[in-house]
Parts: C-alpha cells; sequence; structure tokens
C-alpha cells in the first residue's frame, strides 16, 4: 500500500484531483463560511491565510495520507476536500474525512467524492477498513455518509462542548466487503456510478487533519462533514 502517487478521480459530478498551492486562496475562503466553521474547528484556533498557502502547498509531498480537492466537473470549481489519513498499516486501516465548501452543497457533490476516494482506498491501496467521526449536529453529514455506505459503529455521548451545548461524537465506518457489496451489480448504485479513477503521479499525501484540523486544531469538516484529525 503506498500513498505516493496522487491520483486524478473521476465521477459523473465530481473531479478530485491533487492540490496545488494555486488552490490556497479558494480554500481559505471555504474555511471562513459559518457552517464550515461551525462542524470544522473551534473559532479561537489561529488559522491564517500563511498557514492555509503552506498546508494545501504541501499535500503533494506527504507520504502516509491522500488529500485530494474536490472541483466541480462541470466548471472545474474547487468546492472542497476529501482525505485518506491516519494510516495504520497493521490494521490496513483509514480514517476518512471532507470538507465541502457552500457552493458544493446540495448537489451530491459530497456524496460523490466520498465514494470515488473511498472506492479508491478499497479498490486500489487495499484498506481493508475505512472510518470517520462526525457530530451528532450535522444531520447532513450523517445522512451523506450514511448514503455512501457508511453504518453507524457507535456514539460518543455529549463528548464535545460547542457553541454552548453537548454535542454527540457519531463512529461510523465501512469494510472492504461492505465497498464490493455496494459497488457490484447486484449491490446499491454507487453514487460514482460510472466514474473512472485515473491515477496521476502528483507526489503523496500528508500529516493528519486539514488545514482546519492540522494548522489549527481539531473539529469536524462541514457541509458533508466528518471530525477532522
Amino acid at each position: 500500500m503506498s500513498f505516493a502517487v496522487k491520483p486524478t478521480l473521476t465521477g459523473e459530478r465530481t473531479v478530485l484531483r491533487p492540490f496545488t498551492a494555486a488552490d490556497a486562496d479558494t480554500m481559505w475562503e471555504i474555511l471562513q463560511d459559518p457552517e464550515v466553521v461551525r462542524f470544522t474547528f473551534d473559532g479561537s484556533t489561529d488559522l491564517t491565510p500563511a498557514k492555509v498557502r503552506s498546508w494545501y502547498a504541501s499535500r503533494s509531498a506527504q507520504p502516509d495520507r491522500l488529500d485530494l480537492a474536490v472541483t466541480d466537473r462541470a466548471t472545474g470549481e474547487l468546492v472542497g476536500e476529501v482525505v485518506l489519513n491516519e494510516w495504520d498499516a497493521d490494521a490496513r486501516s483509514c480514517t476518512f474525512r471532507t470538507l465541502i465548501g457552500p457552493r458544493g452543497r446540495g448537489r451530491g457533490l459530497g456524496t460523490e467524492a466520498t465514494r470515488l476516494i473511498v472506492g479508491h482506498g478499497f479498490e486500489q491501496l487495499g484498506l481493508h477498513r475505512v472510518q470517520l467521526e462526525a457530530y451528532g449536529n450535522n444531520p447532513r453529514a450523517l445522512r451523506a455518509y450514511e448514503k455512501a455506505g457508511f453504518v453507524v459503529e457507535g456514539v460518543r455521548r455529549e463528548a464535545q462542548w460547542r457553541d454552548g451545548e453537548w454535542v454527540d461524537e457519531v463512529i461510523m465506518a465501512m469494510l472492504d466487503r461492505e465497498w464490493a457489496a455496494s459497488a457490484s451489480p447486484s449491490g446499491s448504485a454507487s453514487p460514482s456510478g460510472s466514474a473512472s479513477a485515473s491515477a496521476s503521479a502528483s507526489g503523496s499525501a500528508s500529516a493528519s487533519g486539514s488545514a482546519s484540523g492540522s494548522a489549527s486544531g481539531s473539529g469536524s469538516a462541514s457541509g458533508s462533514a466528518s471530525r477532522v484529525r
């Protein structure tokens, strides 16, 4: 298993591609969105344009994770990101998270992007398990993950104090055999449908978290959203 090759994954609605330094300004704007702030990181976190620029410029140079930009296939617009990180070689597992900005929501882009990168993890990287954590007060994210094939495994009740209330952390996961069943003709249709995945060599992946999780702390992504590590 290797994260050294950064693929370009193409679906019906989205294209996932490696990040470049030129994406930093757009990602900075996305990270300022109130919903992203709510579900991604603590508002007191020291997140700056310089840190965001450094983070996204280095995504293709990381050997132990995969960070891909989510773009609208029709327009090429950058709308968010998807990440496989916290790779456990012995367990053949990764943590998944995603962050979708306001211009990418409500059109199925997040669900398709999730299926594309998770499918790549199972089919090309040989993962056995992909897991995520999402806040219980983010129903849109939870619905998107269930639609993509993730199963709720448990709930950490009132695990975080956020915005003046206790919030649950929902633990979800998908196994390789569950992916295979959902991706087969007899299984439930994949949102990426006839999507094709083409690997374009472009650097490697990163440390842990996102610009909002590593350059700024921890939290949970938005739109289609999962806890950032």
